[in-house]
């Protein structure tokens, strides 16, 4: 046998393909146009619904914030004439506007506060009862969440009145407490307060059940690592739970500034259709300058600089969101 039979043969590699002619890629790029086109088909009567149902609306009111505006107006009388910036001048120099302002960023971010709050420490606690009462305490907050605003508003009045109010007698039991005939709406801290509570009460269901969801998703394996290393309850929540509850806690306080500073009927109906100067909030002021001093341009715009301090909020919403997206 020579050395040349003996001698592992060198590998040839595979002759090259010939790419596929550029007519084959024609129907691919005909079918991704279309995939991309499918969404927006399939978004385009709900888009045109909003456009129809939030668009006009928010144009209109944009128009009767630069316009003179009143009664005569509203009936034909006299055309609507363009002020300019002259409405928003009036309200930004009214000190009257400011403390409306002050009052409203006060209650929304207390309503924020003790919702975030309270949800947390029930969604805690319902990791640590059992199935049957977990479930039960689920249909007790699915009930409340589902209760209409204006049926959660007169009950609220009933347990607060101060002649026949539960609230007031059980109050009233306690040694040294004398709170029989208190009324509550008469001042404006302690009548906020009443409704601040409600506000919580109504909001408090949507951000268990939420934060519930959330904390499912929370590795058990980490907990337990973290025990091990030493970290207390407090440390395991601080530095585990917390980190991964971070996009959902951004978006329910997102969500929660936003309902809270659009707080109108609770407020509304506690003070029977006429809420007195300490208890106005930017909703009800607008209201307010609109349909009883019936200056209808100006109350647009106190509405278009409470969108646009929502706006403000929705923007650090977002910047936050992108923030955590990037770190993930």
């Amino acid at each position: 046998m020579s050395a040349a039979d003996t001698t592992t043969p060198a590998k040839v590699p595979p002759p090259r393909q010939a790419p596929p002619p550029a007519v084959a890629k024609a129907p691919r790029a005909r079918r991704t146009s279309g995939a991309a086109a499918a969404p927006w088909a399939l978004l385009a009567p709900c888009l045109l619904i909003l456009a129809l149902v939030l668009g006009y609306p928010l144009v209109r009111l944009v128009t009767l914030s630069f316009q003179k505006f009143g009664q005569s107006q509203l009936w034909g009388f006299q055309p609507a004439e363009s002020v300019g910036f002259d409405n928003f001048e009036g309200v930004l120099s009214d000190s009257e506007f400011w403390a409306v302002v002050v009052r409203t960023v006060l209650f929304a971010g207390g309503a924020v506060v003790f919702t975030m709050v309270i949800g947390m420490l029930i969604a805690l606690l319902l990791q640590r009862v059992s199935g049957w009462v977990k479930t039960l305490i689920n249909i007790v907050l699915v009930a409340s969440w589902g209760m209409p605003i204006i049926v959660a508003t007169t009950v609220f009045k009933w347990l607060f009145d101060s002649d026949y109010g539960v609230f007031n007698a059980l109050l009233s039991r306690l040694p040294g407490v004398d709170m029989v005939g208190h009324n509550w709406f008469a001042s404006g801290t302690q009548g906020l307060s009443v409704i601040m509570l409600l506000v919580v009460w109504g909001a408090v269901p949507f951000v268990v059940i939420t934060l519930s969801a959330g904390l499912t998703q929370v590795p058990a394996e980490l907990e337990e690592a973290a025990r091990l290393d030493g970290a207390g309850a407090w440390g395991v929540f601080r530095h585990v739970t917390l980190p991964i509850l971070k996009p959902i806690i951004v978006m329910l306080t997102t969500l929660s500034v936003i309902w809270d500073m659009g707080v109108f009927p609770q407020v509304f109906v506690m003070r029977g259709g006429h809420p007195e100067a300490e208890f106005q909030l930017l909703t009800t002021y607008s209201y307010d300058r609109a349909f009883v001093v019936n200056d209808y341009a100006q109350g647009s715009a106190i509405a278009v600089l409470t969108v646009l301090l929502l706006l403000g909020v929705v923007a650090v919403y977002m910047r936050q969101m992108l923030q955590i997206g990037e770190v993930e």
